[in-house]
């Protein structure tokens, strides 16, 4: 059988502000006005399906306009580590095969923190080669998403954004 590889698509910002608040927003999006108000451009519609939100083992759906399209993606979170990190599945395992888990982390330092979101990707040799174009340009846009979160979530942190 093929050996699979991951690929790590990342994007890194420093806010200045505090672990609590970064993870209190994060944890606190859990409706449709809460998710678009971090990135309005692309958020559509959030709502938890079971469990208490941002407990591990809970289940959520999202509408997201990827590549031009309205996409709805299912996942289940499966590691919380308050004020440090939120690591969520796709709920398909046909997809975690291949998009096994997107991680939020927050690390601190003297100068604030550091967020930092990343998707997994697993392919095989014959998948790296069909996208490589597209994992090169940050994979059917997540990269372009990911960094706009980012500026986003800076900016509601620190009070730039309105």
């Amino acid at each position: 059988m093929a050996q699979r590889e991951n690929i790590f698509i990342t994007d890194s910002i420093r806010i200045n502000t505090t672990p609590e608040k970064i993870f209190g927003f994060l944890t606190g999006i859990v409706d449709n006005e809460t998710y678009q108000a971090w990135h309005t451009d692309d958020h559509v519609s959030f709502e938890w399906l079971e469990g208490e939100p941002w407990a591990v083992g809970s289940i959520a759906r999202a509408g997201e306009i990827m590549h031009g399209k309205v996409h709805t993606l299912k996942f289940i979170v499966t590691d919380v580590e308050p004020n440090k990190r939120i690591i969520y599945a796709p709920v398909s395992r046909l997809l975690r095969k291949f998009t096994p888990y997107n991680e939020f982390l927050i690390e601190t330092d003297e100068d604030g923190c550091l967020f930092t979101a990343s998707i997994t990707y697993r392919l095989g040799r014959i998948g790296r080669m069909l996208l490589k174009k597209s994992i090169d340009k940050g994979f059917f846009g997540a990269k372009k998403h990911m960094k706009e979160e980012g500026e986003n979530l800076k900016a509601l942190m620190e009070g730039t954004k309105g």
